[in-house]
């Protein structure tokens, strides 16, 4: 069976202007580190958004996808 990996809608960008430049999820001041805590605990997409609202959707996606790409998960 084939494996198809694709890109989730939200991503995490780095900008110089946000937080100093720490990878935040797009849109947001929302550190993916912080939601990667949430991930690394088992957390599920309803605790994570029940704590940040406002994030887009496929933030959670984004972030372990960013995780993986960088070797921190």
């Amino acid at each position: 069976m084939a494996t198809v990996t694709t890109r989730p809608t939200a991503s995490v960008v780095s900008d110089p202007e946000i937080l100093g430049g720490m990878p935040v999820v797009s849109g947001t001041r929302v550190p993916a580190e912080t939601i990667l805590a949430y991930i690394r605990k088992g957390a599920d997409v309803e605790e994570i958004v029940g704590d940040y609202p406002y994030l887009p959707l496929g933030a959670r996606e984004a972030v372990e996808f960013w995780a993986r790409e960088t070797g921190r998960l």
